[in-house]
C-alpha cells in the first residue's frame, strides 16, 4: 500500500481535483512502466512469518538493504517503514509483506532487470539473517493472529475500520500479496479507453496469475482466494466501477466517484489523523470533523486516491490490480501482458473489440468465475481460456509493434516475457493448478512443503 503522497498545495476550487488527474497525460514518447510486487517473508527454520522487530524481522531486512545496497530509509514514528532509491521504493504491507514499487521505466526489459536486482538484494540480506521469501497470492497456512500489524499509522486506522464495512478487509491486509503494473495515458480519451479495457479484461489477468488456492492450511475452493477476498472488503471502494462504461466517463466522473468514497485519514506532520468514514466533500468546504476549519491540499487528494481499491485504479496513471503475487518468472509477465495490450494503439483497439460487448453483469460474473476457476472459468457464455488466448495474441502483437530491444540489442522486442503465460494457455494450467497437483500428489497433503519448493 502507498506511502504518503506529494500532490501539491492548497485546493481552492473543486476543478483542481480533475486537473490533478489530467496532469498525468503524457505524450507517448514519455509513457513509462512501473511494476509493483509483494511477497511474504518467513523464518527459515520455523516457517513462521517474520515479525517487525528482532534479529529475523522485516526491520532487519530493511536495515540490511539500507546498509548493503545504499537505500535511503523512510521513517515513521521512529520506525523504519520503507526505503527509497533511484525513483523506486520498498515498503511494508500491513502484515509485513515486503513490496517493491519500481521506478517508472521505459521497457519491460528494464523493469524486469529492476525486479531481478531487487530479489537478488533481498535474498542476499535474507540469507544472512535466516529468512526466506515466497511469492503467493495468499498466505497458505498462517492465521490472522500469526501476522502482527506493522507500525504504520495508516494501517492501525484501517485495521479497525475494516471490521465495520466488510468481512475480509483484515484478511486482505495481512494475508494477501499482489503483483501489478502502473501505466500512462496520453489524453482523457486514451485514459477512458484504457480504463475500460483494464477493468473488462482484469479477470483474464486474475485467471492467468491465479496463485492462492490455500488458506488456513488447506485448499479453499478458489484458484485466486486473493481475488475472492476483495469482493467482501468494502463495497464503497472496491469492484468493477461500472460507471466507467457510461458515455459521460472522464476525469470529472472519477472525481465524483472518489469524493463519495469515505475517507480513512489525513496525513499531517508525520501523523495519520483519524478521518474514518468522513467526507472529502466536507473537507473541501473546511467542515471535516477531524480537522475543523482546515481545507485540503492536493497532497491530501493524492492520499485519498490511494484508498480506493477497484480492479483498476486511476491516479495520474492507471494501476492494474487483478493479479496474485507469484513465481519469479511471472513477475515480468504481468507488465508485459498489459504493456502489450495498452501501449500500441492497434493492440488497444483490438483489446477493446474483445471486451466491448460485455455488459456489467458479464464483467462481474467473469470476475467471480476467474477467482474460482482460473482458466477453467466460464462466464457470460465466454470461456476464460479462449479469452486469455485471444488476449495474449493481441498483447504479443502489441509488444512486437513496440519493438523495444533488450540485452544490448540482442533481443529484438519484449514478447518473450509472455512465455510463462503462453505456457499456461497451452496447458490450461495456472500456478494454482500446479500447487494443487503438488499438494494432492508428491506433498501428500503436507502444505509446509510449499515453502521449500516455491520460495524465491
Amino acid at each position: 500500500m502507498s506511502i504518503p503522497q506529494s500532490g501539491g498545495g492548497p485546493i481552492e476550487r473543486q476543478e483542481q481535483l480533475a486537473e490533478y488527474l489530467a496532469d498525468g497525460c503524457k505524450p507517448k514518447a514519455d509513457w513509462r512502466i512501473g511494476t509493483e510486487h509483494e511477497k511474504f517473508g518467513y523464518c527459515r527454520d520455523t516457517l513462521k512469518p517474520i515479525p517487525y522487530d528482532g534479529d529475523r524481522s522485516v526491520k532487519a531486512v530493511l536495515e540490511g538493504l539500507r546498509d548493503r545496497f545504499q537505500w535511503t530509509p523512510v521513517m515513521e514514528g521512529g520506525h523504519i517503514i520503507g526505503l527509497e532509491k533511484d525513483g523506486a521504493n520498498v515498503s511494508l504491507e500491513p502484515g509485513g509483506q515486503l513490496e517493491l514499487s519500481g521506478a517508472p521505466l521505459e521497457t519491460v526489459h528494464q523493469t524486469c532487470d529492476e525486479v531481478n536486482d531487487h530479489l537478488r538484494q533481498v535474498r542476499e540480506v535474507a540469507d544472512i539473517i535466516g529468512v526466506e521469501f515466497i511469492g503467493l497470492g495468499a498466505a497458505p497456512i498462517w492465521r490472522h493472529e500469526d501476522m502482527p500489524l506493522m507500525p504504520k499509522g495508516r494501517y492501525k486506522l484501517m485495521d479497525s475500520y475494516m471490521q465495520k464495512v466488510g468481512t475480509m478487509g483484515r484478511t486482505m491486509m495481512r494475508r494477501t500479496c499482489t503483483v501489478q503494473v502502473n501505466l500512462d495515458f496520453g489524453s482523457e480519451a486514451d485514459m477512458v479507453q484504457k480504463m475500460r479495457v483494464a477493468v473488462a479484461l482484469q479477470p483474464i489477468a486474475t485467471a492467468l496469475f491465479a496463485n492462492s488456492p490455500f488458506l488456513d492450511g488447506k485448499p479453499n475452493g478458489h484458484k485466486s482466494w486473493r481475488s475472492r477476498v476483495w469482493r467482501d472488503l468494502d463495497p464503497d471502494r472496491t469492484g468493477t466501477v461500472p460507471f466507467i462504461f457510461e458515455d459521460s466517463f472522464g476525469f470529472e466522473a472519477w472525481v465524483e466517484y472518489a469524493l463519495d468514497v469515505p475517507m480513512y485519514f489525513v496525513y499531517r506532520d508525520g501523523v495519520y489523523v483519524d478521518a474514518l468514514g468522513q467526507s472529502f466533500r466536507d473537507f473541501l468546504k473546511g467542515e471535516l470533523p477531524a480537522l475543523p476549519g482546515e481545507k485540503p491540499t492536493l497532497s491530501d487528494w493524492a492520499d485519498h486516491l490511494t484508498t480506493l481499491f477497484p480492479e483498476a485504479r486511476l491516479k495520474k496513471f492507471i494501476e492494474m490490480r487483478g493479479a496474485d503475487g507469484g513465481p519469479w518468472r511471472r513477475l515480468c509477465a504481468l507488465p508485459a501482458f498489459w504493456v502489450g495490450l495498452m501501449y500500441d494503439q492497434s493492440a488497444l483497439d483490438a483489446a477493446w473489440d474483445l471486451c466491448k460487448g460485455f455488459d456489467a453483469e458479464t464483467r462481474e460474473e467473469m470476475r467471480i468465475a476467474a477467482s474460482v476457476g482460473g482458466l477453467d472459468a466460464v462466464a457470460g457464455g465466454h470461456k476464460m481460456l479462449d479469452l486469455a488466448r485471444e488476449a495474449l495474441v493481441i498483447s504479443e502483437a502489441g509488444l512486437a509493434a513496440r519493438a523495444m530491444p533488450g540485452a544490448g540489442g540482442l533481443v529484438p522486442d519484449e514478447t518473450h516475457f509472455l512465455n510463462a503465460l503462453k505456457d499456461s494457455v497451452e496447458t490450461g494450467q495456472v500456478p494454482a493448478d500446479e500447487l494443487l497437483e503438488e499438494f494432492n500428489g508428491e506433498w501428500g497433503g503436507d502444505l509446509t512443503r510449499i515453502y521449500a519448493d516455491h520460495s524465491y
